[in-house]
């Protein structure tokens, strides 16, 4: 009778700590770590390790997968990069609690704010909630391949609350905001880990219409933390437009946070229209910090960027008349038509921004728009932009970026950090990633499906600063993937490989370790195209002691659930 479910055998023990890693074998019985060292005695399962890196799976704090996670057991991308849990409902967005009547507006407001088309989202919810109770008990219901935990969202709150006039902007009043904290208190008491807003004009539905939650006052950012102090839990998660005043809305949230006595974070991105702001942000919160307050920067490890592209859902023309005409031939047969000289003249005559439905429209530049390749380039140099290759050549830099979609039957992309980069390198990311109170994140999975694809940015993480430049190394890179942002979570039961610790298990071949140029599948409900990569080096994956994926490829084990609230560690 073998002695434990599963042995790894070995591996070289990266255990989530910090610590130097070392050589030791991992025993599993039944959803946890039992062994961690020599382990004597079989298991039903062995897997060697020889020669690989074990590691605990990666917890992401920062991602979109309320919708998928209602219809699809499998939490991809996220769960192919070694992502074992995943919390989701950032940046204020969500479907729960929502009357009837209130549907069609979380809808609209996903499909702008997230790039969730709304065909897909008619398909695939099925509305068993109303309450967020009820939604956690809907997620309840359906196994998948990650663990995942769900905030309330704001939006979600409001509208349910004040209806139009959380549309219209208005001011809640003392009765809406002690609903909202009974709604909160309510929510976090049934399992969610915390409440998240957003107070940035980048998040729009289609129609151009803010968020509802873009000017709420600091009462109403109170009363809902206070429905989490009177729970006894949860976090406030936040982005912001951080302006007109960045110093103001800061002292705001430090205010939020001494009244609740609940922990935050915030997204800390540079703005390439104001691209200092960032760093008096990052000494606001080491100064929260070293006051003993809970507010955490979450950053990402290279620029937030678009990916525009003919096979994508955003170009530099998807505005223009001309292109609507043909936006839903295939790619080959749009691109071929593309290349017809008459229509080429008519596209590049047209204003791309009149008919835009894309909420980041306005902050586009051919100045930062480069040739994505294959393998993807996440550091172009500010020469090889569009713009300067225009200049060089003497033509204008919408034709170049036009002649560059049609390309290779309209198969390419071009990549345009929005974010992080302003510099014109890395160097705004690798000053964050210095910084031990900064949360490692923003990959925005089940989001930005068919325009961005940073959820792999794990992957990225190891193979870029640690692999390729030896910036940091594996332990220090794997802890920022594991027990920091499990610990931020309030995931206290996994994130480290030690006796009595969740069996969420990465097996990792470090020199094969790397994904693709992105592609396009078609397999949301309605047919709803997303962007996804191949992804090598994870040996093995497992969930709650169960192989998930094995090889890169999914092995049909869901052991993964919903996770309500947060959990303590578990005793030896």
């Amino acid at each position: 009778m073998p002695r434990f479910d599963v042995v790894i055998r070995g591996g070289t023990v990266v255990d989530g700590t910090g610590s130097a890693p070392r050589e030791a074998d991992v025993g599993i019985i039944g959803n946890r770590i039992a062994a961690v060292g020599t382990v004597g005695g079989g298991g039903a399962e062995e897997i060697d390790a020889r020669g690989k890196l074990v590691t605990p799976g990666f917890v992401d704090i920062h991602t979109h997968y309320d919708a998928q996670a209602v219809w699809d057991s499998h939490m991809s991308p996220s769960s192919s990069h070694g992502v074992t849990t995943a919390v989701m409902g950032n940046c204020g967005v969500g479907f729960a609690p929502c009357k009837p009547a209130d549907r069609e507006r979380l809808i609209e407001l996903m499909e702008g704010v997230e790039d969730i088309p709304g065909a897909v989202m008619h398909e695939g919810l099925h509305w068993e909630w109303e309450s967020f109770p009820e939604y956690l008990d809907a997620l309840d219901r359906r196994p998948r391949d990650i663990d995942v935990c769900a905030l309330l969202p704001h939006a979600a709150v409001r509208v349910n609350v004040m209806g139009d006039r959380a549309i219209a902007l208005e001011n809640a009043n003392q009765a809406d905001i002690a609903q909202m904290r009974e709604i909160a208190r309510e929510a976090m008491q049934a399992g969610a880990f915390g409440f998240s807003t957003s107070r940035t004009l980048s998040h729009k539905t289609l129609r151009g219409d803010p968020t509802p939650t873009l000017r709420a006052q600091e009462d109403e950012l109170r009363g809902i933390a206070l429905g989490m102090k009177d729970a006894g839990s949860g976090m406030l998660e936040m982005v912001s437009e951080w302006a007109p005043d960045h110093h103001a809305e800061f002292a705001m949230l430090r205010r939020v946070v001494e009244a609740s006595e609940r922990p935050a974070v915030f997204t800390l991105t540079q703005r390439h229209s104001r691209p200092e702001v960032w760093r008096d942000l990052l000494r606001h919160a080491d100064k929260a910090a070293a006051d003993g307050l809970p507010i955490r920067p979450v950053v990402a490890p290279r620029a937030i960027g678009v990916l525009l592209g003919l096979a994508g859902s955003q170009n530099p023309f998807s505005g223009t008349p001309s292109y609507k005409e043909i936006a839903l031939l295939p790619v080959a047969e749009r691109a071929r038509r593309m290349q017809d000289p008459a229509v080429r003249a008519r596209i590049l005559n047209e204003d791309p921004a009149a008919g835009s439905t894309f909420p980041l429209f306005h902050r586009m530049s051919y100045e930062f728009m480069f040739r994505f390749g294959n393998p993807p380039n996440y550091q172009p140099r500010m020469e090889d932009s569009i713009a300067a290759i225009a200049a060089r050549e003497g033509r204008s830099a919408p034709e170049v970026a036009y002649d560059m979609l049609v390309e290779d039957d309209g198969g390419n992309f071009i990549y345009h950090p929005l974010g992080n980069y302003a510099y014109g390198d890395l160097s705004m990311p690798e000053t964050v990633l210095d910084n031990r109170n900064c949360i490692m994140g923003l990959g925005d999975g089940g989001a930005h499906v068919a325009f961005i694809l940073d959820a792999g940015y794990q992957t990225w993480l190891l193979t870029h600063w640690g692999r390729e430049t030896r910036r940091w190394d594996v332990a220090e890179l794997i802890r920022r993937l594991t027990s920091d942002t499990a610990a931020a979570a309030g995931l206290h039961d996994r994130g480290v490989l030690a006796v009595g610790k969740k069996a969420d298990v990465n097996v990792i071949d470090w020199d094969r370790l790397g994904s693709g140029a992105p592609y396009v599948v078609n397999d949301l409900p309605a047919g709803g195209k997303r962007l996804l990569q191949k992804v090598s080096g994870y040996e093995a994956t497992l969930v709650s002691g169960r192989v998930t994926f094995r090889g890169g490829e999914a092995t049909g084990a869901l052991p993964g659930r919903l996770v309500r609230g947060p959990q303590m560690a578990l005793a030896a």
